[in-house]
């Protein structure tokens, strides 16, 4: 029998079908993200006491505290709340949420989620007659202190559509009150906000106008594995009869709005009838990426406790793990010979093109595919890029790493690949930053309330280059991205000629801090 399951999510309805049963594990093994790999000895990475969070309109059932409960013994959560208080029993759950927490954290071993022993925080907003994007942020910072303040990602499996906007004919431009809150909260708790990306017409927009965290499209099968952009994504570039209404849910100006993709299509999960079901919708990519970032936060964490080289706390950052997922995605399945960096598959937009027949690889000025980002997850890729550990500019890098450092205005940095890089071979590389978003804190609390707002101090503008180790001035450049709108830069290019090179950070222009910090991480052909 096939039914409906709807869940109001910004007032707009989400919809999942019950279809013939397909296991979560089809989109967390081998055909899609592959996390499931990393579950397993030697590397035994279950998300151990890494705090994460959700908020959604609703939450999901708390074993002891709510009847649905029952039905859902392998959902163990961590703490549940209406907005910024204890949540009381049987009050706000909700199916949509509940679904969205499995992905994250089911402990069912038929449908094991992507980090199955985190620690799972969720806020339900409430009926959002009497609640909108203020309700929405004290939900979110509230989540974000749980855990004795180290929540390390949060998802958020719905949005605001702009006609609920309360401000002048709104646009996505980065300023609706719950879009500084999340790249408020993104600096200042140091959580990594990651976004069901649904826009276009009918869509969910806000807060997909952010800038500090990461925005998630879906993808569906193909030949058997996840890899094409889903229909179900609303996100495209603005054509045919709805152009207008599209126009007006895309970012202003030339800023992308989604960075990753991650399966969203037909995933198995539990209703609280604990009957099992399947749901499509970016709603259920988003929390592939959150629990990805537990899994690989638990290992951060077991290296720091070992002391291991090359590894510090800024492997916590926020920042780091944005541009560990991102430069780590694929995007084109490497034919052996290690020249596509062992990408897994091709990742196909809805006109089954590839990332090198679109505008981002042909534009350095453009960073993000408009459908795909920088690509599709793949957790264990990431982990790999995670694991590679960090190194500075002071001595020559290895082929493979990440970097959390500090630029100042006007001033270069420059990593050096100690390896000669072949023609042919290509580079993946990613810069993130954030932008600055201060609250208006009229009690001097510390704390958002209701009533304030927040200010834009704006966002400094880096861009990154792959040069000859041995240019001293920055030449123009196809391997370079160099967007003045995004507060991330993604290079994926072929090595134009056999040699020594070098990724270099120019701080171009400041618009609030002189010292900008960053993440930057790497990925070159090795022979290794």
């Amino acid at each position: 029998m096939r039914k409906q399951l709807v869940a109001l999510l910004g007032g707009l309805a989400v919809v999942g079908l019950t279809i013939p049963v397909m296991a979560l594990d089809d989109s967390t093994g081998e055909q899609g993200i592959d996390v499931l790999r990393l579950h397993e000895l030697p590397y035994d990475l279950l998300g151990r006491k890494i705090g994460i969070g959700q908020v959604e309109v609703g939450r999901p059932s708390k074993f002891g505290l709510d009847k649905a409960a029952l039905n859902l013994p392998e959902l163990d959560i961590a703490g549940v709340f209406h907005r910024d208080r204890p949540a009381n029993s049987n009050t706000h759950v909700d199916p949509h949420a509940a679904m969205v927490a499995l992905v994250m954290v089911s402990q069912d071993k038929a449908l094991t989620g992507v980090a199955p022993e985190a620690r799972l925080y969720s806020s339900a907003v409430g009926s959002l007659r009497n609640a909108g994007q203020p309700e929405e942020c004290l939900a979110a910072q509230h989540v974000a202190l749980r855990n004795a303040g180290d929540v390390r990602a949060i998802n958020i499996s719905f949005g605001e559509p702009l006609r609920r906007d309360p401000r002048s004919n709104p646009t996505l431009d980065g300023n609706a009150l719950l879009t500084r809150c999340v790249d408020w909260s993104a600096r200042v708790h140091n959580t990594l906000y990651v976004i069901a990306g649904n826009q276009g017409g009918g869509g969910i927009p806000i807060p997909t106008d952010n800038f500090n965290g990461v925005n998630v499209a879906s993808t569906t099968r193909w030949e058997g594995e996840f890899r094409k952009l889903d229909f179900s994504n609303l996100s495209a570039l603005p054509e045919g009869i709805g152009r207008r209404l599209i126009l007006r849910e895309i970012n202003q100006g030339a800023r992308r709005a989604i960075n990753l993709v991650a399966p969203g299509n037909r995933i198995g999960v539990y209703d609280l009838e604990g009957d099992r079901i399947q749901v499509t919708g970016t709603s259920f990519a988003a929390p592939h990426v959150v629990g990805t970032v537990a899994v690989l936060q638990e290992y951060g964490d077991r290296q720091l406790k070992e002391n291991a080289p090359n590894w510090t706390v800024a492997s916590r950052r926020s920042e780091v793990m944005r541009a560990v997922l991102l430069n780590s995605a694929d995007k084109i399945q490497d034919t052996g010979d290690g020249y596509h960096l062992g990408m897994t598959r091709t990742i196909l937009a809805k006109d089954n093109t590839t990332w090198l027949q679109r505008d981002a690889y042909n534009n350095p000025a453009i960073p993000l595919d408009i459908q795909m980002g920088t690509g599709q997850l793949n957790a264990f890729r990431a982990y790999q890029q995670f694991s590679s550990g960090q190194w500075g500019p002071d001595t020559p890098v290895p082929a493979q790493g990440w970097d959390y450092n500090t630029l100042e205005s006007g001033q270069v940095q420059d990593y050096v690949i100690d390896t000669p890089l072949p023609k042919g071979s290509y580079a993946s590389v990613t810069l993130a930053w954030q932008r600055w978003v201060e609250l208006n804190d009229q009690n001097g609390n510390g704390q958002f309330d209701l009533g304030e707002d927040f200010s834009d101090r704006g966002l400094n503008n880096l861009d990154v280059y792959l040069i000859p180790a041995n240019r001293a001035e920055t030449p123009a450049t196809t391997c370079s991205s160099v967007s003045d709108v995004d507060s991330v830069e993604h290079i994926f290019c072929p090595v134009p000629e056999t040699g020594r090179y070098k990724i270099r950070i120019v701080y171009h222009q400041q618009e609030n801090q002189p010292k900008q910090d960053y993440a930057l991480a790497w990925w070159t052909f090795s022979e290794e």
